[in-house]
């Protein structure tokens, strides 16, 4: 094969590898959240400015995350290398060095603030930043490895996309924003508690303390069966504070009980399948949830 046609199947593979380090699903989600707040902070409908301003925004945050995630892989290389869930990953399967997975994650980070500082606000630059510093290095590298209860306090930068957005828009961090933030941090621990608890083999061999390797199945269902109740109550916050209307209350209500009704079966009645489901309709109420949420915003 001549270097030409080698080089041309190496660029996509290494696309392809890159693109792999910014967990596009969770990038996803993340975008999405902040795009909710942004348009919930815009009364009526956005003018072509404001929909200019969001998709800046959005591509700076998307940036910014994708070097989060990057970094996260380098931290976390061995662990992946450890769990099927993660093994495929290009820096667990030695595909991409240090050097240049670190390199990636810099540039990534460098654009995506420069972009948010200049072109949006320097207070959503500095939101977005520190949302960088509160995942890639307190939870990845310290959190994480060291307490059960790291998704708990990790949540918070999870949480942090709906106060991004906001910010962006009016350059104020307002009590609504706060609102949407509690729900994804309430929504975090029992959504990813149903994952470690079909996967807790892969985080037992990975050494890092998840709830139910450190404290049991029993008490890892019963932890989530709580969590979802105090998200029911922290989802109807936005109908309450007049953020939405009957839609919305309606929308959170059925959802809720649903993931109510999953968490209440898990805890009473364990099998892996069910954890599945139950991790695949967390991701749906809260998908589904800011959906309803845009939508009132409209009605």
């Amino acid at each position: 094969m001549s270097t030409a046609s080698s080089y041309a199947v190496a660029l996509p593979s290494a696309w392809r590898q890159y693109h792999a380090l910014t967990k596009p699903r969770v990038i996803q989600l993340i975008v999405f959240c902040a795009l909710i707040g942004m348009v919930l902070s815009v009364p009526g409908v956005p003018s072509w400015a404001d929909v200019q301003l969001a998709a800046i925004a959005c591509f700076g945050i998307w940036l910014v995350a994708g070097a989060a995630a990057a970094f996260n892989c380098v931290v976390e290389q061995h662990i992946d290398a450890r769990m099927k869930r993660t093994s495929w990953r290009p820096t667990a399967k030695g595909e991409l060095t240090n050097v240049r997975t670190l390199s990636f994650s810099a540039v990534l980070c460098a654009a995506g603030s420069a972009i948010l500082y200049f072109w949006v606000n320097p207070l959503t630059m500095w939101l977005t930043f520190a949302t960088f510093v509160g995942y890639a290095v307190i939870y990845t590298v310290i959190l994480k490895p060291l307490t059960p209860q790291n998704i708990v306090i990790g949540g918070a930068s999870g949480a942090m996309p709906p106060v991004l957005g906001w910010a962006a828009m009016t350059g104020v961090v307002a009590p609504e924003a706060l609102i949407l933030f509690l729900i994804i941090f309430l929504w975090t621990p029992p959504h990813f508690w149903a994952l470690a608890l079909y996967r807790v083999e892969d985080y037992r061999k990975s050494g890092l303390p998840m709830l139910p390797v450190t404290h049991g199945s029993e008490f890892t269902r019963l932890q989530i069966l709580l969590y979802t109740v105090v998200l029911f109550a922290a989802c109807l916050m936005p109908f309450i504070m007049r953020m939405s209307g009957w839609f919305y209350l309606l929308s959170a209500v059925i959802l809720s009980i649903g993931f109510c009704t999953y968490a209440f079966v898990l805890w009473r009645d364990y099998s892996d399948a069910l954890a599945r489901k139950t991790f695949r309709f967390s991701l749906i109420h809260l998908s589904l949830l800011f959906a309803a949420l845009l939508i009132d915003h409209y009605i």
